[in-house]
C-alpha cells in the first residue's frame, strides 16, 4: 500500500490552480506524475499524492516542475472562477475508481498519440533525406551527361571539319593532276621538236613529281619535363621511425571503423541501393548538402551515416559544423567531443581533424558565452597548428574577453 502524502497546499487565481508537493527526499527521475482534465497523480514511491478535482482544467496546458525537493504542478482552470476547494468531496469509491481509470486511460491514449508522431515525424525525415539523396544524385548524373553531351559534340565537330579538310586537299591535287606541271608541258613540246630529249625531260618530270608528292617535314618537337608526383605515405616520417605504438594504434583504429557497419539498420534500410548505405556514400551527399547551405540535409544525412557506423570521426564533426549554422549548441558541443574522442591516438595523420573539431567545440562555447571553455578549446588547436595566423588572432581575442570579464569581476 502506497503512503498518501497529506501535508500539500494549494493556491489559485480566476485563471489557475497551483498545486504544491513536498517530495519527501525523492530524486526528480524517480517522481511520475500523470495529469488530465478532472485527476492529478503525483507517485514517488512508496509516496503516492492523487487529487480528483473540483472542477475541469485545461490538460493540454498544465505543466509540471520538479526541483529543490517539490514538485509544483500548474493547472489551467478551463472557466475562470474561484473554486471553493481543491477536490471533490465524495467517500464513492467506485466513482474515484471510475474516475481513476478513465483518466489513465486517456494518459495513455495520449502517450501512444505522441509516440505515433514521434514516429510519423521519424519517417518524414528518412523519407526527406532519401528524397534530398536522390534529388542531388539526379543533378550528378544530369551534369555528368551534360558534360559528355558537349564533348560529344566538340568530337562530331572537329571530325567533320577534319573530313572537309581532307575532301578539300584530294579535289586539290586532282585538278593539279589533271592539269599537269610547267616541266611536263615542256617535255611535251620538246618531244615534237627533239626527239633526243625525251629521257631528260622524262627524268626531271619524275623528279618533280617526287618532290611535289614530299611533304615539309614536321618541325622538330618542343622539348620539356614532366612533373611526376607520388602518393604522400599516411605519416609522413622515415620508414624506421614510423612504426611507434600509436601510428599503428590509429591506423587499426581506421580499419575497424571502415568495418563497423551496423547490420541491424542495413536489415532496416534493404529497400535503398546499395551505394544509399555506404557512410562514405551518405558523407559525400551530406557535404554536398553543406556546401549548397541545405543544413538541416546535411545533419539528416550525416545522422544516417553515423546511424551506420559510429566510430568515423568525420561524420560528428561534419554535423558538429552543421549544428553550428542552425544554432543548436549544445548539439555542436556534443558532436565535437564525440570526434575529439574518436580522433585518438593524437598522430599527423589527424592533426587537422582534431584541430577542426577543437574551433568548432570551442565556437560552440563562445556562442554560449562561456569563453573560458572555448579558449581552452582554441589553445588546443593552436599547439597542434602554432602557424595559423587566423587561429591566432580568434585565441587572441577570446583571451582578451576572458581577461576582461576576470577585470571587471575584480
Amino acid at each position: 500500500m502506497p503512503l498518501l502524502v497529506s501535508d500539500y497546499s494549494w493556491t489559485q487565481n480566476d485563471s489557475t490552480v497551483y498545486i504544491n508537493v513536498p517530495l519527501k527526499g525523492a530524486k526528480a527521475v524517480k517522481v511520475d506524475i500523470v495529469s488530465t482534465d478532472e485527476y492529478l497523480k503525483v507517485s514517488f514511491p512508496p509516496y503516492l499524492f492523487e487529487a480528483f478535482l473540483f472542477e475541469p482544467v485545461d490538460e493540454d496546458r498544465s505543466s509540471a516542475k520538479v526541483g529543490n525537493g517539490v514538485a509544483l504542478i500548474s493547472l489551467p482552470k478551463r472557466i475562470n472562477k474561484q473554486w471553493d476547494q481543491l477536490m471533490i468531496t465524495t467517500n464513492d469509491k467506485d466513482k474515484k475508481k471510475e474516475i481513476r481509470e478513465r483518466a489513465l486511460l486517456r494518459y495513455q491514449e495520449k502517450l501512444s498519440s505522441e509516440s505515433r508522431q514521434k514516429a510519423e515525424k521519424r519517417q518524414a525525415d528518412k523519407k526527406y533525406t532519401l528524397e534530398m539523396m536522390m534529388k542531388l544524385e539526379k543533378e550528378e548524373r544530369e551534369n555528368i551527361q551534360k558534360i559528355k553531351d558537349a564533348e560529344r559534340e566538340k568530337t562530331a565537330a572537329e571530325l567533320a571539319a577534319w573530313q572537309l579538310r581532307q575532301k578539300q586537299e584530294a579535289e586539290e591535287d586532282a585538278k593539279l593532276s589533271q592539269r599537269g606541271s610547267p616541266n611536263q608541258q615542256r617535255a611535251g613540246k620538246q618531244r615534237q621538236e627533239n626527239k633526243p630529249s625525251v629521257k631528260l625531260d622524262q627524268r626531271t618530270n619524275s623528279e618533280a613529281k617526287s618532290s611535289k608528292k614530299q611533304a615539309d617535314p614536321p618541325p622538330p618537337r618542343v622539348s620539356g619535363n614532366i612533373q611526376i608526383t607520388f602518393t604522400p605515405r599516411v605519416f609522413p616520417t622515415a620508414l624506421r621511425e614510423s612504426r611507434v605504438a600509436e601510428e599503428e594504434e590509429w591506423l587499426n583504429k581506421q580499419a575497424e571503423a571502415r568495418r563497423a557497419v551496423n547490420s541491424e539498420l542495413l536489415e532496416e534500410l534493404k529497400d535503398l541501393k546499395e551505394e544509399q548505405k555506404n557512410p562514405d556514400w551518405l558523407k559525400d551527399k551530406g557535404d554536398k548538402c553543406f556546401a549548397s547551405g541545405d543544413y538541416l540535409g546535411a545533419v539528416n544525412a550525416y545522422g544516417l551515416a553515423i546511424r551506420l557506423n559510429r566510430k568515423i570521426p568525420a561524420l560528428y564533426s561534419n554535423r558538429a559544423a552543421c549544428h553550428l549554422k542552425l544554432r543548436n549548441l549544445h548539439k555542436a558541443i556534443g558532436d565535437a567531443s564525440q570526434a575529439l574522442d574518436l580522433l585518438t591516438p593524437p598522430v599527423a595523420a589527424n592533426a587537422a581533424a582534431r584541430v577542426r573539431a577543437s574551433v568548432r567545440r570551442g565556437s560552440a562555447f563562445c556562442q554560449l558565452q562561456l569563453y573560458a571553455e572555448g579558449l581552452q578549446d582554441f589553445q588546443a588547436a593552436l599547439k597542434i597548428d602554432p602557424h595559423n595566423e587566423a587561429l591566432q588572432a580568434d585565441t587572441q581575442k577570446i583571451r582578451e574577453i576572458v581577461q576582461g570579464s576576470a577585470a571587471e569581476t575584480q
